[in-house]
C-alpha cells in the first residue's frame, strides 16, 4: 500500500476506531447501571476477611448475580475501588447495580445484627444468651468468669453487674468479646453520669457501692415508678445500720442450688450474699441494672419507709411502710390476694 493510498484510509479507519471504542464505552456504561439478576427479594453477600476482590465477583457470578464479571473486576481496578472494598456481610436490594454494589462494598456499610442485653440479667445469663448468638464469633467458649475478664484487660475484678443492659448491634463475624467489651465501656460511662449527679449524704462510699445497690433495686421491681422509692427504703435501712433482707441477694448466693422456691433455712444460713443474716451491701452486684435502677440508687426516693411488700395486684406493685406492724398488716393482705388467686385457679 502506498503511502498516499494509506494517508487517504488512515482518517476512515480512525473513525472506526473511535466509533467501536464509543459504542464499547456505552455498553459498558450501560452495563454499569443495568440491575443485577437479584429478583424481589433482598440477596446477602459475604465478603470474607483478606479474600480478593476477584474472588468475591466470581462468587456472585456462579450465583448468577453478576454477568460479564471480568468486567466489573477490569472496572474496580481502574478506579482503585478493589482496594478500598471492606469485609463483612451486606444486602443487596432489589435494583442493585455493578456501580452501586461497587460502591456499598467500599462504604463498610455490612448488614447489622441486634442482640440485646436485658436488664436484670446476671452475668451468666449474658454469657448464655452470646453462645446464642450466629453471626458472633466465639472466642469465649470453655473460658471461665475469671479468663473472660481477664481478656478484657481487668484480671481480679468479679464480673457481676458490669456491663450495661442495652440492644448492641454488630456486623457478622464481631467477636463475642468485642460485644462485652462495648458493653463494659457503656457501663463505666452511665455509672460515672449517675455517680457524678448523686444526692448529697448518701450512705454510699463509692459508685461501686451504687452499682450493687442498684443491682438489688432491678431484681426487686419491675416498675420504673417504684425504683426510687424502693431505692429510698434501702437507703434508710442502711443509714439506720439495719439489715437489708432482700430475697434477690439470697437466691443470687444460692446460685444453680436456688429450685425457685426460696426456704426459711435458705434465710437463716449465713452467706456472703445473705441480707438476712448479714449487715449492708452484699460484696458485689447481682445483676445487671439498668439506667433508671443506678439513678435511683443515687437518687432515691427517700420517705422515711423501712418496708416493702408485693401487694398482689396483676400490675406487680408494692406496698410501702414505715413501722413493723404497718409492714406486717401488708403482709397479711398481699396474703389474702395471693390465697384468693390460687382458689381461682
Amino acid at each position: 500500500m502506498t503511502a498516499g493510498r494509506l494517508a487517504r484510509l488512515l482518517p476512515g479507519l480512525l473513525a472506526a476506531v473511535l466509533l467501536a471504542a464509543g459504542t464499547a464505552w456505552l455498553v459498558f456504561s450501560n452495563w454499569l447501571d443495568r440491575p443485577l439478576a437479584i429478583g424481589a427479594a433482598p440477596v446477602t453477600v459475604d465478603v470474607p476477611r483478606g479474600q480478593p476482590f476477584a474472588v468475591t465477583v466470581r462468587e456472585l457470578a456462579t450465583r448468577g448475580l453478576l454477568d460479564h464479571p471480568a468486567w466489573l473486576v477490569a472496572y474496580a481496578r481502574a478506579v482503585g475501588a478493589d482496594a478500598r472494598v471492606h469485609a463483612g456481610e451486606y444486602e443487596l436490594p432489589p435494583g442493585t447495580t455493578p456501580r452501586s454494589l461497587l460502591r456499598l462494598f467500599e462504604s463498610g456499610a455490612v448488614v447489622q445484627h441486634p442482640v440485646t442485653i436485658v436488664e436484670g440479667w446476671t452475668f451468666r445469663d449474658l454469657r448464655r444468651a452470646l453462645e446464642r448468638e450466629p453471626h458472633l464469633e466465639q472466642t469465649l467458649a470453655g473460658r471461665d468468669d475469671a479468663a473472660v475478664m481477664a481478656a478484657l484487660g481487668e484480671p481480679g475484678l468479679h464480673p457481676e453487674g458490669l456491663f450495661f443492659p442495652d440492644t448492641y448491634l454488630y456486623g457478622k463475624g464481631t467477636t463475642d468479646l468485642e460485644i462485652l467489651r462495648q458493653a463494659r465501656s457503656r457501663m463505666r460511662r452511665e455509672l460515672e453520669t449517675a455517680w457524678n449527679a448523686r444526692a448529697r449524704d448518701l450512705p454510699l462510699q463509692t459508685a461501686y457501692e451504687a452499682l450493687i445497690l442498684a443491682s438489688i433495686v432491678e431484681k426487686e421491681t419491675a416498675l420504673a415508678a417504684e425504683r426510687p422509692r424502693i431505692a429510698g427504703v434501702f437507703t434508710e435501712r442502711l443509714r439506720r445500720g439495719m439489715l437489708l433482707q432482700t430475697d434477690p441477694t439470697v437466691i443470687y448466693g444460692l446460685g444453680a442450688a436456688f429450685d425457685g422456691n426460696l426456704r426459711r433455712a435458705d434465710l437463716t444460713r449465713d452467706g456472703p450474699y445473705n441480707t438476712y443474716t448479714r449487715k449492708g451491701l452484699p460484696p458485689t452486684p447481682i445483676a445487671l441494672p439498668g439506667a433508671e435502677a443506678l439513678d435511683a440508687a443515687v437518687r432515691p426516693d427517700e420517705r422515711g419507709e423501712l418496708y416493702f411488700v408485693a401487694t398482689g395486684l396483676p400490675d406487680g406493685s408494692h406496698e410501702f411502710t414505715r413501722t413493723l406492724a404497718e409492714h406486717e398488716a401488708a403482709v397479711r393482705r398481699f396474703l389474702v390476694r395471693y390465697r384468693q388467686r390460687q382458689a381461682e385457679r
